[in-house]
């Protein structure tokens, strides 16, 4: 008999120290990330460091790729919600059509944080939105496009509509550019806009569209370096690189190569580190029960050759 109640005893007290151990495991909590895509180094990038900053403070972040399928990420809240994570942190496929997943979200009372791309739905309620600053960089881009062709010229546009984030350096781009055109040295117009998924292959079909539709065109203001790569590729295809001047957007690796070696003239670079360090942090004052402001905007940088040359990170 005694046997038996040591023998619980010892179950009962080894049972009490694995549930602590689980517990403590477990205690801060998770954090649910959807991100656009892996596939680009850019997002890899803000769940990387978000795991490594979530991981300084206790929480565990687990980061699932929407692969641009907006139905897939709304699958993937769901399965957060079922988790009971203590957030979801969402780099949205379509700023639209999002919104009822964020709703769900809201319904089970998990706060929803965005990173680089916004919602657009009025009705999901979004905790912060930690961004680029990707109106200031269109502008940037603009700059960049009337320097590479000297003030006169006829620019094309590689658009991705469904993306808020997109939608914002477009219309910096727009903007600073009719405000340049205002001078009386600068003539810079817009010939066209086509859609290019904000990927290397449907841009590279895109861009032989735009050459073919515009004999006469002098730039292509791409709005990532998948983008401006895949019309970097047509151009070369084509034998046109010496003629047409390309922009891009991020200062990705693969973007900041090509721009040293001559194939891009320039990017305003985005800062996926910050984004995801600053997404942390706003999670945490929201956590502590801190005023999180709903916008936090990371100013971008313009990238260009001379920076290249001094970048050691480059071959």
């Amino acid at each position: 008999m005694h046997n038996v109640h040591s023998f619980s005893r010892r179950f009962v007290a080894a049972l009490v120290i694995l549930l602590a151990l689980a517990f403590n495991a477990h205690a801060a909590g998770t954090i649910g990330l959807s991100v656009l895509t892996m596939n680009n180094p850019f997002f890899k990038e803000i769940a990387d460091t978000m795991t490594a900053e979530a991981a300084k403070h206790g929480y565990k972040v687990v980061a699932v790729s929407g692969d641009f399928d907006v139905a897939k990420q709304q699958n993937q809240v769901k399965d957060f919600i079922v988790k009971k994570v203590s957030a979801i942190v969402l780099c949205p496929c379509d700023s639209k059509a999002i919104g009822p997943a964020i709703r769900e979200a809201n319904k089970a009372g998990i706060p929803v944080f965005t990173a680089d791309i916004a919602s657009l739905d009025a009705g999901g309620k979004v905790v912060a939105h930690i961004a680029t600053d990707n109106f200031q960089g269109g502008r940037l881009a603009a700059d960049a496009v009337v320097e590479a062709l000297g003030g006169k010229g006829r620019v094309a546009i590689l658009d991705h509509a469904e993306i808020e984030s997109v939608l914002q350096r477009t219309k910096g781009f727009e903007a600073r550019l009719a405000e340049l055109n205002k001078q009386p040295d600068t003539k810079v117009q817009i010939v066209a806009k086509l859609p290019g998924g904000g990927d290397k292959a449907k841009s590279f079909k895109a861009a032989q569209d735009l050459i073919q539709a515009h004999a006469d065109l002098n730039a292509i203001f791409a709005i990532n370096d998948p983008s401006a790569l895949g019309a970097r590729a047509a151009l070369e295809n084509a034998g046109k690189a010496d003629q047409i001047k390309i922009v891009g957007f991020d200062g990705q690796p693969e973007g900041k190569q090509a721009i040293k070696d001559g194939k891009i003239f320039a990017d305003p670079i985005q800062f996926p580190d910050k984004i995801g360090a600053e997404t942390i942090r706003a999670f945490l004052k929201y956590m502590n029960g801190d005023d999180v402001p709903k916008e936090i905007l990371i100013p971008t940088a313009l990238y260009k050759k001379a920076d290249a040359l001094k970048d050691a990170s480059l071959k």
